[in-house]
């Protein structure tokens, strides 16, 4: 079984097709391999896929690399993956899993915590960072495992600037990508986006074009997507 470091938090019909969302985005993974598999969600809203078959192995080592995986264990220097929970004065907590073992000196209330000065993003408060990297709640972040100071992985620190030297963004959870596209055409501001990359089950991150204001994007959508919608301005 692979516990995908990926949260499905919305309930209802929502949370069906965003179930169905996944299985697709499985079998695409998984496209070749010789495996069959199911997806439950755990109580802690992670989703997991049980994987049977001759391929089993290879289907699971291609979702991790694909999603990344919730783990109760963690080594010392070795990386992993949270989703974004809260952020405070003093840093932010990422949600990895129920029943991670972390240490006291850097657990919050069961969530594991990141200091200011071991995000690498520069100047300013944990909420201004969140707001000026487009960090909605509940994006996946790559971290270092330390028992004193976990850090942000220098591959997530690279995605975060590489976000702000683009055209621009508007990042977005609680969405499926087919939910966010359907938006920004309702929205007729089609012509006005590169693509909405998958950042997760229900957070894309939409790239605008040279000519496109985010903040304009976003107020043209906001109203239709109900969720949480950051900009990233170059």
């Amino acid at each position: 079984m692979v516990v995908l470091a990926t949260k499905l938090y919305v309930d209802g019909t929502a949370r069906e097709r965003a179930i169905d969302s996944l299985d697709s985005l499985v079998a695409n993974d998984l496209g070749g391999v010789e495996v069959d598999w199911t997806i439950g969600v755990r109580d802690d809203d992670f989703p997991s896929v049980t994987i049977s078959g001759p391929d089993a192995t290879v289907a699971r080592n291609v979702l991790a690399d694909r999603w990344g995986t919730i783990t109760p264990d963690f080594e010392s220097g070795e990386t992993y993956v949270g989703t974004l929970d809260s952020w405070d004065a003093d840093g932010i907590v990422l949600d990895v899993g129920d029943g991670a073992e972390l240490p006291a000196s850097i657990s919050d209330n069961g969530g594991l915590r990141i200091e200011t000065d071991q995000l690498g993003l520069g100047p300013g408060t944990p909420e201004q960072i969140r707001t000026r990297f487009g960090l909605v709640q509940h994006l996946g972040l790559a971290f270092v495992y330390d028992e004193q100071e976990p850090r942000l992985a220098d591959k997530t620190r690279d995605r975060l600037f590489d976000w702000s030297r683009g055209a621009g963004r508007v990042n977005v959870n609680s969405a499926t990508r087919a939910e966010v596209r359907a938006a920004v055409n309702r929205a007729g501001h089609a012509n006005d986006i590169i693509t909405v990359e998958r950042q997760g089950l229900l957070e894309q991150s939409i790239v605008c074009t040279e000519n496109t204001d985010p903040p304009g994007l976003l107020a043209a959508i906001g109203d239709q997507l109900p969720a949480e919608l950051l900009c990233i301005v170059p």
